[in-house]
């Protein structure tokens, strides 16, 4: 009798006042955080931490505050955070079948799917990557080795920079393409030309998208997907070029398939064509053209993006640094000279060389947040309780700059990779390609890359920096950390 008079009194104010209490009451209730969960700043309700940037520093910061393992809510959705080197191996490599799957990242599910390899989960995955590893590996083997394609590929370079004339230039697309080739090379079967603008667009596109992905206002719509996808912003531009990035892939699938031979496989997507004859009773392994298309997307952007902007963060780093640039050369000269190209073979001969590709890894932090994973069951991390299904983002950068694992951890210094006889050592936080069962799947292409391309271009160029225009060491925040546009001057040796 009470609530019914209550109501019957009530005027549309009064409702409207109600149903708000009632709301936040349910949402306050709903998302209070367990006592076993770990912490994190105050939420605000319904909202939760969306004003809070997910970005590196920002999260070292909450770290410092928290502890290694702590929390934060968008929208609903609880999210982990683990810093620092000695819990993140607890996570990647102590409890590696606890934090094996993906969680649904709503900005990029629209283009992924939930297939391919990288954002997978489940059988699909397992199928998707063992396939995948194993014919990376069968495409890097006698005439098609994937050095030799390597080393095809560092002449174009070399040449593309001669053509510079000692001219000031910026390097970033013929980088770029260049690493985008030895993929390519895999997947298609040909490399492109630099002046190809098919290929250049998407490569543009792609680091488009990249650097769009770690904004504010992307971010915002993982947490509120359904009425973001009505509003302008970065994430429509994200959706549309990937959309244009696919579309130029199923033009390469559909070219392969009308010049399929099953008896003459030329490359990677001849094989997977072939293997989706194989698995046709198994559908729940995905042997088809969609996942085709989105594991092309996957292979292209691991083996493009990371390794390209590694490399420009070298040439960065060489011009900040001349005297480790001329200590990188004459090593170069004494093991290598300049009558041959660098073969992976010299790599063992030459620690201080390796030494400098590694530190630029680490001090170029290309992706500083990792991807996120998601707990596969319920975990105890850090003496708190991380139920199945949370999202987890293991800090790399938190371990690329443990206070506790490096000398100098805000400082360039090959020295952290050499020992006291000055041979190059092996560091338990080196961690760029993240470890685990999902450790980056081109980590053993990329160390390639990485050193033949290194290594040619300083046996070849001096590089220095155009007058008054001494590259940045300050990061562009995207999904990955990449260097602010630059020029050089790479005058021939």
């Amino acid at each position: 009798m009470i609530f019914q008079a209550l109501f019957d009194c009530m005027d549309f104010t009064g409702w409207l006042l109600f149903s708000s209490a009632v709301l936040l009451l349910t949402n306050v209730v709903r998302n209070w955080r367990p006592h076993s969960f770990p912490p994190g700043p105050l939420a605000l309700p319904f909202l939760g931490n969306i004003f809070t940037r997910v970005d590196f520093k920002t999260m070292d910061k909450l770290a410092q505050e928290y502890g290694p393992v702590f929390s934060l809510r968008k929208g609903n959705e609880r999210m982990v955070f683990i810093s620092g080197h000695k819990m993140v191996k607890e996570a990647l490599v102590n409890q590696l079948d606890s934090f094996v799957d993906r969680p649904l990242v709503p900005l990029f599910h629209e283009t992924f799917k939930g297939i391919g390899i990288a954002l997978s989960n489940g059988y699909l995955w397992k199928q998707q990557r063992k396939f995948a590893s194993t014919h990376l590996r069968y495409f890097g083997e006698g005439q098609r080795s994937l050095e030799k394609y390597i080393e095809v590929e560092t002449n174009f370079l070399c040449e593309a920079f001669k053509e510079e004339q000692g001219g000031p230039f910026n390097p970033h697309y013929i980088i770029t393409t260049a690493v985008g080739n030895i993929i390519s090379s895999v997947l298609f079967g040909h490399r492109f030309e630099y002046s190809d603008r098919s290929f250049r667009k998407v490569l543009e596109l792609d680091n488009e998208a990249v650097v769009l992905a770690g904004s504010p206002l992307a971010q915002l719509y993982d947490a509120f997907p359904g009425l973001m996808k009505h509003l302008p912003g970065p994430h429509q531009t994200i959706h549309n070029n990937y959309k244009e990035i696919l579309a130029f892939l199923k033009k390469q699938v559909e070219k392969h398939q009308e010049e399929w031979n099953p008896e003459d496989p030329r490359d990677y997507i001849d094989v997977y064509m072939a293997e989706m004859e194989k698995r046709k009773k198994d559908p729940q392994a995905g042997f088809n053209i969609e996942t085709l298309v989105v594991c092309t997307l996957d292979l292209i952007e691991a083996g493009t993006e990371s390794n390209a902007t590694t490399l420009r963060w070298a040439l960065v780093y060489m011009i900040h640094y001349p005297e480790i640039q001329e200590k990188v050369q004459a090593e170069i000269d004494r093991v290598i000279g300049q009558s041959r190209q660098p073969t992976v073979a010299d790599r063992p001969n030459m620690p201080y060389t390796d030494a400098v590709i590694h530190e630029t890894q680490r001090m170029g932090n290309i992706v500083p947040m990792g991807f996120p994973k998601m707990a596969s069951k319920d975990t105890t991390l850090g003496g708190y309780l991380i139920p199945k299904g949370t999202s987890v983002t293991t800090i790399l950068a938190s371990v690329l700059f443990d206070k506790n694992e490096w000398a100098t951890p805000d400082i360039f210094n090959p020295e952290h990779f050499l020992d006291s006889e000055g041979q190059f050592r092996r560091r338990e936080a080196f961690l760029p390609f993240s470890a685990g069962k999902r450790v980056c799947l081109g980590e053993h292409l990329a160390r390639m890359e990485l050193f033949l391309f290194f290594t040619s271009l300083l046996q070849r160029f001096a590089f220095s920096p155009v007058p008054g225009e001494m590259p940045s060491l300050e990061a562009v925040m995207g999904f990955t950390y990449s260097p602010e546009e630059f020029r050089v001057l790479a005058e021939p040796r």
